[in-house]
């Protein structure tokens, strides 16, 4: 399995690496990788996978059977390789201050009315949050955007740990998510937010909240009975 190294260093934008496998031509295991695959409503990281001055560039990565697979744009990679890889580094951390908000905005949706979060789709211009709400107050989101940007203007750490599943689950609080914990994970990677937020993530996030800029709300939507969507995006 690829060591994921996204997981303990969101900000790694070059790494060295081996290909474990090709598929096709243009499916590409590596034997570690800083490159985030399609998961958990982030998106995929691009960028270019360099073996001796030849670049191939990565137009998609996504994780299937424990593998992380890295698709890339044309043929020539072959198994053994030692690669030079560079992330899209201006997409990624546009992504992670998305993901990073989208955390503080959930959280603070779930205190206020206690919605769980049944989807999230970050973009690169605005993102999305989905929820689980019967009674849908309209006027009351742009006090939440509004406590949203209170708490990032406080320039709160980031910061990443592990806790034993069985303390996750001893504390309801501490998923947000309608669908519950995944599977088959004993030790869950936490991410803490200042003393705003703390729950179960995979993603990719800033070291700090004075990276995010200003959040706005963009729109709100009823998408049927007790499912709203809550559209935003970020300024600096």
């Amino acid at each position: 399995m690829s060591e994921a190294l996204y997981m303990n260093d969101s900000y790694l934008k070059e790494f060295d690496a081996k290909v474990v496998s090709v598929k096709d031509d243009k499916f590409i295991v590596l034997d570690r990788t800083a490159f985030y695959p399609n998961a958990g409503g982030q998106p995929y990281d691009t960028g270019t996978i360099i073996r001796d001055r030849e670049e191939f560039p990565v137009v998609f990565v996504g994780k299937f059977s424990g593998e992380i697979s890295h698709e890339v744009g044309k043929p020539g990679l072959k198994e053994g390789d030692s690669v030079h890889c560079v992330i899209d580094w201006n997409r990624r951390y546009k992504h992670m201050r998305m993901h990073t908000t989208a955390h503080i905005v959930s959280t603070l949706i779930n205190k206020e009315t206690g919605a769980l979060i049944t989807g999230n789709q970050l973009g690169l211009e605005q993102s999305r949050i989905d929820f689980d709400l019967e009674n849908f107050d309209r006027d009351a989101f742009a006090g939440y955007i509004e406590k949203a940007n209170e708490a990032i203007s406080r320039n709160l750490d980031v910061s990443v740990s592990s806790m034993p599943r069985s303390e996750v689950e001893a504390n309801p609080e501490l998923c947000k998510l309608a669908k519950g914990l995944p599977p088959g994970i004993d030790v869950l990677r936490m991410v803490k937010i200042g003393d705003v937020d703390i729950q179960p993530d995979g993603g990719t996030h800033v070291k700090n909240t004075s990276e995010i800029g200003k959040v706005e709300l963009v729109k709100l939507e009823n998408k049927g009975k007790s499912n709203r969507r809550l559209y935003f995006r970020l300024s600096k």
